[in-house]
């Protein structure tokens, strides 16, 4: 997910200077300055939590909230290089269910491309695609509830499974960490994981990923929700007709993890430098594609035009990335759908003869 620093126009502060000159104290030895800014952000906010009486129910939810999120944070962080993707489904469909198969497939199939599988460690749909996936590639999410809780056999006692109280910091965790979503035929925790994803992503609030709702072959599971999307929501007004770019379908494991890989064929990452926009990309795009892509996409720059580039002077903090060619554009910040496309015509614009074969070799 998109993270920005939050910037505060006046100091965060207890309003004790001594107070907080202990809580700076507490935490000088750690990370760099913008680091220990937050944690002395964070350590104010308890103590102003505690300032302003708190209920105990409320700081019941924080500290829940905090160490459920703590714990995640650690166990996310040694595999933080490698994608990984988000996949959800029914945890009631069994093995008979010809989505089962599917989902095993499509978790078999990105682990050969090198990616993870994070789901939410049930039954079902879950418990396929981490058989697919294995042991190794696989996380498991899993929600503490009266029933339907129990982590599966694949990934039970595998260090890689967390345990959430809250919906929030599970989803919160599925968006965070994945690069992908994968909707399989599901209830209604599917539907709310992937009208998460569709509302970040059409939000901005997070980056643009691929979202794949994934059917058995001539199966209409979806076909009624799509429909919906189409009729009420885009020709009602109430979604951008671009906005249909940020989700599509796939009839197939092979389809829908053709889908996923192609989304970074060419386009790798982006991040904000001031107002300007920076794509990072696998491979240098030719000479004349920045021209060709200004053309098409003046729609969403509110100036200038794109650029081929290399890495700006605020990407100093990511040295691992310096190393890709850059588009660099000023984007408006509101047509994500566009933002979409962009990547896909990005992806079309650098497909050579042979990203094409290790794509569909993948797939």
């Amino acid at each position: 997910m998109t993270m920005t620093p939050r910037r505060t126009l006046h100091p965060y502060t207890t309003h004790n200077a001594a107070v907080d000159s202990q809580l700076a104290g507490l935490v000088a030895a750690f990370g760099d300055g913008l680091d220990r800014r937050l944690l002395t952000e964070m350590l104010i906010s308890v103590y102003r939590l505690g300032q302003g009486g708190s209920s105990t129910g409320d700081l019941k939810i924080l500290n829940a909230a905090l160490k459920e999120l703590t714990h995640a944070f650690k166990v996310f962080r040694p595999y933080r290089a490698i994608r990984k993707v988000a996949l959800f489904g029914s945890a009631r469909l069994t093995r008979e269910h010809q989505a089962y198969a599917i989902a095993k497939e499509f978790g078999r199939l990105m682990t050969r491309a090198g990616w993870m599988t994070i789901t939410g460690a049930a039954s079902g749909i879950m418990k396929a695609g981490q058989e697919g996936a294995g042991r190794p590639a696989s996380f498991g999410l899993n929600i503490r509830l009266p029933f339907e809780q129990e982590a599966n056999p694949v990934i039970a006692t595998d260090s890689k499974l967390i345990n959430c109280k809250y919906f929030f910091t599970r989803k919160l965790l599925f968006l965070k960490e994945s690069h992908a979503t994968a909707l399989f035929p599901g209830g209604f925790g599917t539907l709310d994981e992937g009208f998460e994803s569709l509302t970040l992503v059409q939000t901005g609030k997070s980056d643009p990923r691929p979202i794949v709702f994934v059917d058995t072959p001539g199966g209409t599971f979806w076909n009624p929700l799509l429909k919906f999307f189409e009729r009420q929501l885009a020709q009602g007004g109430m979604i951008a007709s671009s906005d249909r770019s940020i989700y599509q379908v796939a009839q197939s494991a092979e389809q829908a993890a053709h889908t996923i890989l192609r989304f970074y064929s060419t386009y790798h990452s982006l991040r904000y430098a001031g107002d300007r926009l920076v794509l990072r990309l696998q491979r240098r795009l030719s000479d004349p594609a920045p021209g060709q892509l200004t053309r098409e996409f003046r729609d969403v720059l509110t100036s200038g035009s794109i650029q081929q580039g290399v890495a700006l002077h605020e990407e100093a903090d990511e040295p691992e990335l310096r190393h890709l060619p850059r588009l660099i554009l000023r984007f408006n910040r509101k047509d994500y759908g566009r933002l979409i496309d962009l990547i896909h015509r990005i992806n079309d614009l650098g497909q050579t003869p042979d990203a094409r074969h290790q794509t569909s070799a993948h797939a």
